[in-house]
């Protein structure tokens, strides 16, 4: 014989409980059935609120308790068949008059006794199942009903009764004995009371009401049916690559239930664990699905954790003061205050130092606890050996549960850094002796980004998923999405690294997606946009609050740069082609990497210097080793090379810069490029990344442009004045053509001091035959020092500026 529960959802309606009957008939084609059902959807609550109503003389009852009638009677109108329909709509309407007596009783006395809430919290189960009974025979006439209330015996503890299992257990064995049905379809949830009121079985009651069967009648396999295929490795609402457990054990599936996992309440599989019945979690919708076994004897995995789950709505209450030290009975008086109090403690954890003692409990019952508490321990706390319980909301708890964590080394560990890197912080942790699980006390707000954080991290394949909010979709914000929007598949496959778009943003707009933006049509999104703000794009960043942050600036604004700070501090990685905050103060510039560091936010800014080329890294990489730089030359500005190798008699200054610019070389005021500012920042931050202390007054700048040309206020007047010297710069392109050399703008540092300006390069020197855009890079170290390490290439446009920002997004993956 096998015993199957089909929950509310399963049953929710007229259309679910037609699914439900071809599941059922097709378990008793070589077996013995007992079926049971919860009541419809939505109907306990509408039940208790009922009763809340009437108990609190309000007429608002009737229409709750019409409500339910409606509801009922449309589920018979759907499902039965017209010979049947008057008897079994009169039956119901015979029960529905008794529920409204007893909401007419509440109504008139003003109050609701546990014993009549339990009476009517029960009809929704009652109800369903005589419907469900007679849809069942019109299509399987083996098949008949059974009042669970004669079978399962309880005390009369009204709301959450006892099973007297002697009692209960001979009636299930003589009932089932003699009954000759192939299908036997039982209410779940209620029970009876030695003298014959109604009780309720509490949470989860028809599991347990299914449980119990199944231990009765040493079942070959209890199914519980529900709306999704199995136990989860995670919450699947939150964590969206969370996916069915095949095989688990009893002990991590109560773990799991405990901390709330849905689909199972842990209390329920007490009775099939004590006979080592496996216990199959299905789902009604998708029914050949295998769902998940619960068994005493799954195979050995290799993955340590079984699933994540998490509960929501927690509060901690803490005790502690010196008078709590080596007083033997403190934590006997907390528990007992607690009892008395009717409060369950969820989780314990105490100091060593006996200094504390720490509790988590359901938000409601903080209040209430506290005052116990404080009560129960005032002469103390008048004394001033104990301070008054510290009650601190809006928290949950999330636990790791396997039973294999105990053969493995370091789980809490990966565990505490993964939730560490996200910025999620943890208020308590607590471990079972037998090292089952391991939970944690976190803010309400961290859960998904938790859930999701450590999920990715033991069930992922060591994928790793970044969650991308992109400032700025100019020209190389542009090329960027192209790059990330063409390569993801490839990231994913090669790398492990699953990249998302979640947000982005240009000066008049912004748009976001939880789920990560379509990249197909991102133009045209974003053209339709909310208006955009800086202040409101990290706002939404800090509201999604979700793990592996990393905020992508591809602008050349001031502001924005300023934000870095901010963001790093709340652990949300920043990767920019923006030069300021690096040649900013060297003050912020260390602060920001000394941010970097404490919050594990990394902050990559490889495209500073050289767009794509591997320069900074390089340089990381050489500092890290121990070795020192001494010397450095480099042709920084591409730009600027560009428009050198391009300026001839033929091709005027002035067309030279105006190509760059066309070509997306120069920034959008070219004077920063002409004018020697942006390799001054360049030549800062290499300086900078080699160990020393500079600033940007520290280097000196010898302009070639005129003064009336560095003192426009606008492109239109710059390009003008560069026309009116034009003599200026043909007189430098002459010099460099009768000493035979080529010009180049030159970023030098050498023994502490820095310089940027033009050169004439002759024709030995590697300068010399830089073509185009190109840039270049001379390091002198303790290790290179006859021969210097040379970094060459491309080193302006849109293209190359993109791959290197896509480089660093490639680092924060492998971080």
């Amino acid at each position: 014989m096998i015993v199957l529960k089909f929950g509310g959802t399963s049953v929710a309606n007229a259309e679910n409980i037609e699914k439900v009957i071809p599941i059922i008939i097709d378990r008793a084609k070589d077996k013995k059935v007992a079926v049971v059902v919860s009541a419809l959807s939505g109907v306990t609550d509408l039940l208790l609120l009922a009763a809340k109503l009437a108990s609190g003389k309000q007429s608002m009852y009737l229409t709750t308790f019409e409500d339910i009638r409606r509801k009922h009677l449309d589920v018979i109108d759907a499902l039965i068949n017209p010979s049947n329909k008057t008897a079994v709509t009169e039956n119901i309407e015979k029960e529905l008059a008794l529920l409204k007596t007893l909401l007419d009783g509440c109504f008139l006395l003003g109050e609701l006794s546990p014993r009549t809430s339990d009476a009517i919290a029960g009809f929704g189960e009652w109800l369903s199942s005589q419907i469900i009974a007679v849809a069942l025979y019109q299509k399987y006439p083996d098949s008949a009903f059974k009042d669970s209330r004669e079978l399962i015996q309880t005390d009369d503890s009204f709301g959450k009764a006892r099973v007297n299992f002697d009692q209960t257990n001979q009636r299930i064995r003589d009932f089932f004995a003699t009954n000759e049905n192939k299908i036997i379809l039982l209410p779940g949830f209620i029970a009876s009371s030695s003298n014959g009121h109604t009780t309720t079985l509490g949470r989860g009651g028809s599991d347990y009401t299914a449980a119990i069967l199944a231990a009765g009648v040493h079942a070959a396999q209890l199914e519980i049916w529900t709306d999704v295929s199995g136990m989860f490795t995670a919450h699947p609402k939150l964590v969206k690559q969370a996916r069915p457990i095949e095989i688990i054990s009893y002990q991590e599936a109560m773990e799991l239930s405990h901390f709330g996992a849905k689909v199972l309440f842990a209390p329920t599989i007490q009775p099939v664990l004590l006979q080592q019945i496996p216990t199959y979690i299905k789902n009604t919708f998708e029914p050949h699905e295998p769902g998940t076994l619960i068994t005493n004897t799954p195979p050995l995995s290799t993955s340590a954790i079984k699933g994540i789950s998490h509960i929501e709505n927690i509060a901690l209450l803490t005790l502690e003061g010196s008078g709590i030290v080596g007083v033997s009975g403190t934590s006997k008086r907390l528990f007992e205050v607690l009892h008395r109090q009717g409060i369950n403690v969820i989780f314990i954890t105490q100091a060593s130092s006996e200094h504390s003692i720490c509790i988590g409990i359901q938000s409601a019952d903080a209040e209430r606890a506290k005052m116990a508490v404080d009560q129960e321990f005032d002469k103390e706390i008048q004394l001033q050996s104990m301070d008054e319980a510290l009650v601190e909301n809006n928290l949950c708890i999330v636990a790791a549960v396997g039973e294999n964590m105990k053969n493995h080394q370091g789980i809490s560990g990966q565990m505490f850094s993964a939730l560490g890197k996200n910025n999620v912080n943890i208020r308590a942790i607590a471990q079972g002796a037998s090292e089952r699980n391991i939970s944690v006390v976190i803010h309400q707000r961290d859960v998904k980004k938790a859930l999701n954080t450590l999920h990715e991290r033991f069930f992922e394949d060591q994928n790793k998923q970044l969650n991308l909010f992109v400032m700025g979709v100019g020209n190389v914000g542009e090329k960027f999405i192209e790059q990330i929007h063409k390569q993801r598949k490839f990231l994913k496959e090669t790398f492990k690294i699953n990249v998302r778009i979640m947000g982005m943003a240009n000066s008049k707009t912004m748009i976001f997606d939880e789920d990560g933006l379509s990249l197909s049509h991102w133009k045209e999104h974003l053209a339709n946009g909310e208006p955009s703000s800086l202040a409101g794009f990290i706002e939404r960043i800090q509201q999604l609050n979700v793990r592996n942050s990393t905020f992508v600036d591809n602008t050349a604004n001031e502001v924005v740069a300023a934000s870095y700070a901010s963001l790093l501090s709340k652990s949300i990685a920043v990767v920019t082609c923006n030069k300021i905050a690096c040649a900013s103060g060297y003050d912020n510039y260390r602060s920001l990497k000394d941010l970097s560091r404490k919050y594990n936010a990394p902050f990559l800014f490889e495209t500073n210097v050289g767009a794509g080329l591997p320069i900074i890294d390089t340089l990381k990489n050489l500092v890290a080793s121990g070795d020192n730089v001494h010397q450095i030359q480099a042709v920084l500005s591409g730009s600027l090379n560009f428009i050198f190798n391009h300026f001839s008699p033929d091709y005027s200054f002035h067309d030279a810069v105006r190509e760059a610019g066309v070509q997306g070389f120069t920034e959008p005021d070219p004077k920063i490029d002409l004018s020697g500012v942006d390799v001054a920042r360049k030549i800062l931050i290499l300086i900078r990344e080699s160990g020393f202390h500079i600033e940007m007054e520290d280097i000196e700048n010898v302009s070639f442009l005129p003064q009336a040309c560095l003192e426009t206020t606008s492109n239109e007047a710059f390009f003008a004045s560069l026309e009116a010297h034009a003599a200026h710069f043909e007189a430098i392109l002459q010099q460099a053509k009768e000493q035979n050399a080529r010009i180049k703008y030159v970023a030098e540092f050498n023994q502490g001091k820095a310089k940027v300006g033009l050169q004439m390069i002759p024709s030995d020197h590697p300068f010399y035959n830089l073509e185009g855009k190109d840039n270049i890079v001379l390091f002198y170290t303790d290790r290179y020092v006859q021969q210097p390490l040379i970094i060459k290439g491309a080193g302006a446009g849109a293209d190359v500026t993109a791959s290197g920002i896509f480089a660093d997004i490639v680092r924060i993956g492998n971080y």
